[in-house]
C-alpha cells in the first residue's frame, strides 16, 4: 500500500472500520473496552500506512509527554536488564518512550536523575532504589508524579512496589540442599550496608529462618557478606575452616559469578567438593559445566507488571494504595547439588 505523508487518524479509522475515538483510545493504550480483534486490525492499518501521530500535538492536547523514566540502581544485575526489556516493550506498545538512567548504587546520582527527569516532565517513573534515602521520593509524592519501585522497598516512602519473595527464595534453596543430605550450608551475599538493600537484607534473614526451621545449627562463620572483589578470598577462608560447609548459597548472580571464578582458580570440583545454588538465574549458570541449580525470579513478568501499574497510575493520575507485589521464586535444577552418600552418576535430583 502506498503511504501518504499526510495520513491522518481519520484515514486509520476509515480503513480499520472503527471510529476516530477508538483509534485514539488505541494510541493512548486504553484497551479496556476494545476486543483483541479490533486492536489487531488497528495495529495492522497503522503498520500498513506507516502512520505516526504528531507527538507534539498529542502531548499538548493531553498534557502529557508520553515519556517514562527508568532509574536503575545497578545495570550489572541480570534482573535489571530483563526488567528493563519488559518495561520498554510494554510501554512502547502503548506509544510511550523510555529514558533509562544508571545510578551506579549512588544515591546522589539517583537524586540528580530524578531532578533531571522531573525537568523533562516525564509522565511517571519506575525506580530501582539505591538505598533508603527518602527525600527524592518525597519530592515525587509532593509533585504528584506517579512512580513504582522495583526490587527494593523504602520504609519511609508509601508507594507501589514490586519484588521477589526473597525469604521464600532462600527457603527453597535450603530445602533443596537438605533433601540432598546437606547440613553444613553456608551463604555469601554482597555487603549489608548502613542502608540495607532489601533483597540482601531479606535473603540473610531468610537464611537464618530457613536454617532454624530445618533444625540445622546456625553458624555465623558460614554467613558472609562482602564486596564482590572479596568473594573469592572469603570462599577460600570458608573452605579452610576446620568444619567447612558442604553446600553454599550464592546471594545473587554477581556473587555466583565470583564464586564460580574462584572455584575454577582453586580447582574446586562442583558438586563433589562443594554443592552450589545461586539466587537469580543468570544466563551463565545454565552454560557453566556443570549447570548450576538456581532460584529464579520471574524478572520479565515483574517488569511488565511494573509498566502496567505505572500506566494505570498515569491515566488515573492517582498513586493508588501502597501495595507491595511479591512474585514467587522457582527452582531450576541443574547439576551442582550432590546427594550426600550417592555416587557421582546419581547426583542429579529428579
Amino acid at each position: 500500500m502506498s503511504v501518504n505523508s499526510k495520513t491522518t487518524i481519520n484515514d486509520v479509522a476509515r480503513l480499520a472500520g472503527v471510529s476516530k475515538s477508538t483509534v485514539s483510545q488505541y494510541l493512548n493504550g486504553r484497551f479496556n473496552y476494545m476486543s483483541e480483534a479490533t486492536r489487531e486490525r488497528i495495529a495492522k492499518v497503522i503498520e500498513d500506512l506507516d502512520y505516526r501521530p504528531n507527538g507534539l500535538a498529542r502531548s499538548l492536547k493531553q498534557n502529557r509527554t508520553f515519556l517514562v523514566g527508568i532509574i536503575v540502581a545497578d545495570l550489572s544485575y541480570s534482573l535489571s536488564i530483563t526488567c528493563i526489556q519488559a518495561i520498554e516493550n510494554e510501554l512502547q506498545d502503548r506509544g510511550i518512550q523510555v529514558i533509562i538512567c544508571n545510578a551506579d548504587e549512588n544515591p546522589d546520582k539517583e537524586a540528580d536523575y530524578i531532578e533531571t527527569l522531573l525537568a523533562r516532565q516525564v509522565d511517571g517513573l519506575i525506580l530501582f532504589p539505591t538505598g533508603d534515602v527518602s527525600a527524592p521520593y518525597q519530592q515525587l509524592l509532593e509533585a504528584g508524579v506517579p512512580f513504582v519501585l522495583m526490587d527494593r522497598l523504602l520504609e519511609q516512602v508509601t508507594a507501589r512496589s514490586i519484588l521477589l519473595d526473597n525469604e521464600m527464595a532462600v527457603k527453597i534453596g535450603i530445602e533443596e540442599l537438605v533433601r540432598a543430605g546437606h547440613h553444613a550450608i553456608g551463604m555469601i551475599t554482597l555487603p549489608l550496608t548502613a542502608q540495607p538493600i532489601t533483597p540482601r537484607k531479606e535473603r540473610v534473614s531468610g537464611y537464618r529462618r530457613a536454617m532454624l526451621e530445618a533444625g540445622l545449627p546456625l553458624r555465623e562463620e558460614y554467613l558472609i557478606s562482602v564486596p564482590a572483589e572479596e568473594v573469592a578470598d572469603s570462599l577460600e577462608q570458608l573452605l579452610a575452616l576446620p568444619e567447612p560447609p558442604t553446600a553454599l548459597l550464592a546471594g545473587n548472580d554477581i556473587v555466583l559469578g565470583e564464586v564460580l571464578k574462584a572455584a575454577n582458580r582453586l580447582k574446586l570440583t562442583i558438586p563433589e567438593q562443594l554443592s552450589i545454588i545461586g539466587i537469580d538465574a543468570a544466563d551463565f549458570a545454565e552454560v557453566y559445566n556443570p549447570a548450576i541449580t538456581t532460584i529464579k525470579q520471574p524478572a520479565y513478568e515483574m517488569g511488565s507488571q511494573a509498566a502496567r501499574i505505572l500506566l494505570a497510575s498515569i491515566e488515573d493520575r492517582e498513586t493508588g494504595l501502597p501495595i507491595t507485589y511479591r512474585f514467587p521464586p522457582a527452582l531450576q535444577r541443574g547439576e551442582s547439588v550432590l546427594k550426600r552418600g550417592c555416587p557421582k552418576s546419581d547426583h542429579k535430583m529428579n
